[in-house]
């Protein structure tokens, strides 16, 4: 499975341009609503991401649990991603059924709280 469709991966950009496009200006950076959900079907991995940085579009922005208790913000390798392997040799997957119902913020606050994305 693709990590990204046409749509998620044009979102994904367009909201790393805005953020650029605000950090440029001087203003606070915007909290936006994850728009992909990813997950190790075979181990506690999970990702909410927001973004792909517009001059690397192999590094995106978001929500990252590594299944440790400690979820956080911070940057994540797409192509490593793409090569992560589970315990059992499974691929990471896109959660097809995923909509966000609150911004990164608000998802990570809930995370943080609870040692683990609820979404």
């Amino acid at each position: 499975m693709k990590l990204f469709t046409k749509s998620i991966h044009e979102q994904l950009l367009s909201n790393g341009q805005l953020r650029l496009e605000r950090q440029e200006q001087g203003l606070d950076e915007p909290d936006l609503m994850p728009v992909v959900k990813l997950f190790t079907p075979d181990a506690a991995c999970t990702w909410l991401l927001t973004e792909l940085d517009p001059n690397c579009p192999d590094i995106a922005f978001g929500l990252c649990d590594l299944g440790m208790g400690s979820p956080e913000l911070g940057s994540v390798c797409i192509s490593e991603l793409e090569a992560v392997r589970g315990r059992f040799g499974l691929p990471v997957e896109r959660d097809l059924h995923f909509t966000a119902d609150k911004t990164l913020c608000a998802y990570a606050d809930e995370a943080r709280a609870a040692g683990h994305i609820k979404a």
